[in-house]
């Protein structure tokens, strides 16, 4: 070790002496010399702006963390510090992406000593603490549009986005991706002709659910292995708490199951079910058993929806995607985009079954929906690897 870099060692250690003993203005006089010597060390320029914050000096604390953050972007130290310069400095919005910058910067909590974890935490709860009231003075100031903002959900959406009580989710199709479709978690109901059809077809379709389930061996686990796909992993290949029995399978019809649901077959004729031979249209009953929960994933092709019928429905159950999670109501569809995050539970005591099926996105015109089936025929044609729809 040379004599320049023992110097700038016992500078630090010097400097740090002074601030743990309350002299910031020698710590100043060390950790500059250290600086002088060594001008692109981060430590030195960050006792800096240590011992300038505490003589009270915001100029001088600002300019030596602006060139800490010029070595080292995501020295997260520096970025709390700075955030607790602007606060002084009356900044708040400014101070509130420096403390959250900072906080997410930072290593995990369990790895860093008690100082700096205390440090971490602060500037965590500053800026939360900052976001809150930034959301409420923005919608002080908007009290005024309230009736114009339920009246429309994508505002309402935008504003939880920027204030971050939402997460922005995206299509991550793990296959096929259909380019420029639109973002949407859940698709409005009544925006679909064939809906009401289906909903009111709710007490036969559940009673044909009812009279299979009465039998053994009804249901099988919806994710099963399989000798030329890997395992799903996360508990739940070959599990029977996540349960199918399906109507159609891979766009073949179950003839056995299908033969004892005519009100269900009937009821879905009307939908534009989403055919590609050997793939898809998937119908099927979806059962969950108590406690069980579906882990975050996402489905493998966007150019189709999924529909879910609620039939059996305990409290305690609901499914998220994207940002938003929702309730099952008997009777009520839901139609979302799978390729999106999604998760689901049942909390309850009892099981919870839906209609699950897969429709044509409205937004392909019936050439691209060809155009999509002409692809995947092609795929299978050719004997090239594409793995399955579900």
């Amino acid at each position: 070790m040379g004599a320049a870099t023992r110097t700038v060692e016992s500078l630090l250690r010097d400097g740090a002496a002074a601030l743990n003993a309350g002299d910031p203005r020698a710590a100043l006089d060390a950790f500059t010399a250290c600086a002088d010597a060594a001008p692109a060390n981060a430590a030195a320029w960050l006792g800096k702006a240590l011992s300038f914050a505490h003589l009270n000096d915001a100029a001088g604390a600002l300019a030596a963390l602006d060139t800490v953050l010029g070595l080292e972007p995501t020295n997260f130290r520096a970025l709390i510090l700075k955030g607790d310069q602007l606060a002084k400095g009356g900044d708040a919005r400014a101070a509130g992406a420096f403390y959250a910058a900072g906080a997410r910067r930072a290593p995990p909590l369990d790895s860093l000593p008690p100082t700096l974890r205390a440090e971490v935490e602060r500037a965590a709860a500053s800026a939360q603490a900052l976001a809150d009231a930034f959301e409420r003075r923005l919608r002080d100031h908007l009290a005024g549009d309230a009736a114009a903002i339920a009246r429309s959900p994508r505002f309402a959406k935008s504003l939880d986005l920027m204030t971050g009580k939402r997460r922005l989710y995206q299509q991550q199709p793990r296959f096929y991706c259909f380019p420029d479709l639109p973002q949407i978690e859940f698709y409005d109901r009544r925006d679909f002709p064939w809906a009401p059809a289906v909903e009111a077809a709710t007490p036969a379709i559940r009673a044909e659910l009812e009279r299979l389930m009465a039998r053994d061996g009804a249901f099988s686990p919806y994710v099963q292995q399989s000798g030329d796909r890997p395992g799903a992993g996360q508990g739940l290949v070959d599990n029977p708490d996540w349960g199918a029995c399906y109507l159609i399978k891979n766009g073949a019809r179950v003839e056995e199951v299908a033969a004892q649901c005519p009100a269900t077959m009937a009821a879905l004729s009307a939908a534009p079910l989403a055919v590609v031979p050997g793939r898809t249209p998937s119908v099927l009953f979806s059962l969950l058993r108590p406690g069980m929960r579906i882990p975050p994933h996402h489905g493998f092709v966007n150019t189709r929806l999924i529909c879910h019928l609620p039939l059996i429905v305990p409290g305690a159950c609901a499914l998220r995607v994207g940002g938003e999670t929702r309730a099952w109501r008997e009777g009520e569809l839901l139609i979302f985009d799978d390729t999106m995050e999604h998760e689901a539970w049942n909390l309850s005591d009892r099981v919870r079954v839906v209609l699950l099926f897969d429709v044509w996105r409205p937004e392909l015109t019936e050439e691209e929906r060809m155009l999509v089936t002409a692809m995947f025929r092609a795929i299978d044609a050719s004997g090239a690897h594409a793995p399955d729809w579900d």
